[in-house]
């Protein structure tokens, strides 16, 4: 079993009335990207600072390696790196005097510090722009410069708070990608977000944080198949055709059936309680029972559920709890 990197047990944090964090229980295996996934205002950002010894809990435990971080936050500070939702760097500086100070600051002599900083720009893409001031650099530019001032010192764990919001998909890309060597060379990265498709790409197990408590939690696959079989999508050659395809669908496979954007397209969301075998049989028989009442299909296919889906899911069931 891989050894855990972070641990907390009922974590606990208030603002007044409201419980920002309210009994959270996280495992993050070592070596990995485990995903935070919620929405704003979910306690993914104050449950980071915690860990970070930013935060004082409440109540509850965490350790980062074995190490409480209210008895001996200094350990935990010698092993962490937190990159926040906004860009930290001097933006009257060039990216070069930026992760050159920083470099200093951390212990580095000037001749490792501007190694360093030139190693860093130059995996990160950024030497062309090392002698601009940050204030002109792109939102991408600035994000991975960020990322760059956190593992001037490589950490054990990089905690990474919504890293991409506001990016561009080619800015988030980037980032991704730079998150993707980290960890290849043994870094933990737990990563906040609101971003399905990011904690997908990146994280090995995800929690669905809400309203300050852990909803879900699993590896992205597990996840999916919690919440059934997936959905159905047809695309059909005549728009006139979909409202009998509609009718037809619902009768084979049940009422959730709904028209797409695409006036010629659908999708059948099959029942929660389906197996993959059972969910492959119900949507031939589908297909055979559109084939049957001469409505033409041009594309058919069974999909797994997606993230959005799983979110979804557990946060309605969440809300009526």
């Amino acid at each position: 079993m891989n050894e855990l990197a972070i641990e907390t047990a009922g974590l606990v944090k208030a603002f007044g009335e409201n419980r920002a964090v309210d009994g959270i229980d996280l495992a993050v295996p070592a070596g990995t990207v485990y995903g935070v996934l919620g929405p704003n205002g979910a306690g993914k950002t104050t449950a980071v600072r915690m860990l970070a010894t930013l935060l004082r809990p409440d109540d509850g435990e965490a350790r980062v390696f074995g190490h409480d971080v209210l008895r001996e936050p200094d350990a935990v500070r010698r092993r962490v790196s937190l990159t926040g939702q906004y860009a930290s760097v001097d933006e009257d500086l060039t990216g070069a005097e930026n992760l050159v100070l920083l470099g200093r600051l951390l212990g580095h002599r000037k001749v490792a510090a501007r190694d360093r900083s030139a190693r860093l720009l130059a995996a990160f893409g950024l030497s062309d722009a090392a002698d601009r001031q940050v204030k002109n650099y792109s939102g991408g530019m600035r994000r991975r410069l960020d990322i760059a001032a956190s593992i001037l010192r490589t950490p054990d764990v990089l905690f990474l708070d919504e890293p991409t919001t506001g990016l561009d998909p080619r800015s988030r890309n980037q980032v991704w990608d730079i998150v993707r060597i980290i960890v290849a060379q043994g870094t933990t990265v737990l990563l906040t977000t609101q971003y399905l498709d990011e904690a997908d790409q990146l994280a090995s197990r995800i929690a669905v944080i809400d309203h300050g408590r852990v909803i879900a939690e699993g590896t992205p696959g597990e996840l999916k198949a919690s919440v059934g079989a997936g959905s159905v999508h047809v695309r059909l050659r005549d728009a006139g055709q979909r409202s009998d395809a509609i009718t037809l669908l619902r009768t084979v496979l049940g009422p959730n059936v709904q028209p797409d954007p695409d006036p010629v397209a659908l999708t059948a969301q099959l029942s929660g309680d389906d197996t993959d075998r059972e969910a492959a049989e119900q949507a031939a028989r589908a297909l055979a029972e559109l084939a049957r009442a001469g409505i033409t299909v041009d594309n058919f296919a069974l999909g797994q559920p997606t993230l959005d889906e799983v979110f979804l899911a557990v946060t309605d069931k969440g809300a009526a709890a």
